[in-house]
């Protein structure tokens, strides 16, 4: 079942649950994918495009959290990591600190790097290896704490 098929089924249930926080969230997720589809002119939108417009919409609401909170604005704070929790139960499983280390070693190794010069060889194949398992700011600090 695609990502869209899933997110409207989640929406009729969060309608029936009145879950307002999960409703707003499902729904903007919709919103991101029609958009990509508009843009596509109909085309089929693939799995890669639907976790790239999952951990963008995250990213956006940690940035939201990080500067609600230090603005004081607890209350807009909340409700940001709500939402960023609804929408991160339809990422695919995020690789912990260790595995992250360990596949990084692989991919250190098969590339032959060894310096950090080679950190943008590095990051190019992690990438695309990592792509929806953890984001790219974890994915670089550990590339260079290897590297270093």
């Amino acid at each position: 079942m695609s990502l869209e098929n899933t997110i409207n089924d989640a929406i009729k249930t969060a309608m029936k649950e009145k879950d307002k926080v999960a409703l707003d969230s499902l729904r903007a997720v919709k919103s991101q994918i029609l958009l990509l589809k508009t843009e596509a002119k109909g085309a089929e939108v693939s799995a890669e495009q639907e976790i790239a417009i999952l951990q963008r919409m995250i990213k956006q609401r940690k940035d939201s959290f990080e500067q609600f909170v230090t603005q004081g604005r607890i209350d807009l704070a909340e409700v940001e990591e709500a939402q960023m929790k609804v929408i991160e139960k339809y990422l695919p499983a995020q690789l912990s600190t260790e595995e992250l280390e360990a596949e990084m070693k692989k991919i250190i190794a098969e590339a032959g790097a060894e310096t950090m010069k080679d950190l943008g060889k590095v990051m190019g194949i992690a990438s695309k290896a990592f792509a929806g398992k953890s984001d790219g700011k974890s994915i670089s600090e550990m590339a260079k704490k290897l590297l270093s």
